[in-house]
Parts: structure tokens; sequence; C-alpha cells
């Protein structure tokens, strides 16, 4: 078993003035944030009375995070409904619940990364242009069935010349082939997404 490194003591000056006495120098609460950051623990005492006043500063740390552009973590609806909480039945568990809720977040993050890079990543932007690609040629192959009396133009070839016998049968039962591959592709990878999502 590893021996657990005892946290580093940061002392708060009525000045307001942080202390860490580990390096024996003072602090800034964005060196707080960092330290929480890079797992490194700290309890802060108020340096007159002794007492432990860790959570007050860590709600200093959120606070300041918050207000920076662009920082938001705690959306507006969150933060009303926690201050619901307060003095209510629930209030006791609301801690442990928000624990066990960021621990499982924490755990799962790599996880989580790597899904969100997977999802969105350059083989999902492909994978969506291939699907518009496909969607646009299944659209413009309905299309074109659907307006037999118009002349059918492919990108790069000329209209047909007035007067050409329309579409045989053999050539409308190879675009309904060609529809139906289309359609047993778009079931394939829809299928393949809601399973990724899952």
């Amino acid at each position: 078993m590893v021996d657990k490194k005892p946290p580093t003591t940061i002392k708060k000056y009525a000045n307001r003035r942080l202390y860490h006495m580990g390096t024996s120098t003072y602090v800034t609460l964005e060196d707080l944030a960092r330290m929480v950051r890079n797992g490194e623990e700290f309890v802060v005492t108020d340096a007159k009375s002794g007492d432990d006043i860790t959570r007050a500063v860590l709600g200093q740390i959120i606070f300041e995070q918050e207000n920076k552009q662009g920082q938001n973590l705690l959306p507006t609806a969150f933060l009303r409904q926690l201050i619901r909480f307060y003095g209510d039945s629930m209030q006791a568990l609301v801690p442990r619940y928000l624990e066990f809720s960021m621990d499982n977040l924490t755990k799962d993050q790599s996880k989580l990364r790597a899904q969100m890079e997977k999802t969105f990543g350059p083989v999902a932007f492909q994978a969506m242009e291939e699907q518009v690609r496909a969607n646009m040629a299944f659209f413009g192959d309905a299309m074109r069935m659907w307006t037999p009396f118009r002349p059918e133009t492919r990108e790069g070839e000329a209209p047909e010349a007035a007067g050409e016998e329309p579409k045989s049968a053999s050539e409308l039962d190879e675009l309904k082939r060609q529809m139906a591959e289309m359609r047993e592709k778009l079931d394939t990878l829809s299928r393949t997404k809601s399973q990724g999502n899952t």
C-alpha cells in the first residue's frame, strides 16, 4: 500500500493573503486552483483561529472561475436548484449525491473523451459527409423518377435529345435497385450510430 502524503497546509491571514506552509511562499487563489487541477491535496486554515476554511476558499475559487469569460461550468438553473436544497429535507443527501456523480464523471472522463473524439472526430465528419452525399444522390434519383418528362442529366453529361425514347423498364428496375441499396446503407449507418450512442 502506498503511503498517502498528508495535505499541504495553507494559512489565510486577516489581510486575505494565503501562505503555503510547504514552500514558505504566498499564493493566490489561481495557484490553489492549479494545485487542485494537479491533484495536490491541501487544507486552508484561518491563521488566527486555526479553523478549517477549506470549503469557503474552494467556493471562492469556483466563484472566480465562474466569473471568467467562457469558463462557466455551473448553469444558472443548476445554481438555483442547489440554493433551493438549502434548508430542505433533501439537503443531507445532496452533498453525497454530487460527490458520487463527480467521482463517476472523473472515473469515466477518459472514456467520455474517447467517445467524443470518436463521435465528433475526423472519422465522424467523414461519415457525415458521405451520408450527405448519399442523401443527395438518393434525393436526385427520386426526383428523376417523379419527373419523367424532364430530360435526365448527370454531372458532366449532356441532356438527352428531345424525341429520345423514355427509360426502359430495365433502367427503371436498375434505379429501384440502387434506391434499395441506398436505403439499406442508410439503415445500416443509422443502426451503427444508435449502437455507438448506447
